[in-house]
């Protein structure tokens, strides 16, 4: 059964996900464990570990995000999208600054 979420999934998006599924399968077995091992160490059934290896969008980000971890690659996410490297937001700002900046304005004194 297609979910709504794969319909709406541009091309490149569905793309990358199948690709960053069949990269866990391959660094899975690079390190020798075995489907069950990842299913244990993950707390994920195997077929959900087979649905991540298919790059399925339905299974949690924490799923994938504890696999990259158990798999030895860290906590990538963590600066994905890091604000203080994110250029087109840092432009972003930047365009929408004032152009000037009036000094406040003085209470009147009753």
């Amino acid at each position: 059964m297609k979910s709504a979420v794969t319909d709406i999934m541009p091309l490149q998006v569905r793309r990358s996900l199948t690709k960053f599924g069949a990269d866990l399968s391959i660094a899975r077995r690079k390190r020798r464990l075995s489907v069950a091992m990842m299913c244990e160490r993950l707390g994920v059934s195997k077929s959900t570990w087979q649905r991540m290896e298919k790059g399925d969008p339905t299974v949690s980000m924490g799923a994938y995000v504890q696999a990259l971890f158990v798999l030895g690659f860290g906590t990538p996410l963590a600066e994905l999208i890091d604000q203080r490297n994110d250029e087109q937001g840092l432009l972003l700002e930047v365009e929408h600054l004032p152009k000037r900046i009036a000094p406040p304005r003085q209470k009147k004194k009753q």
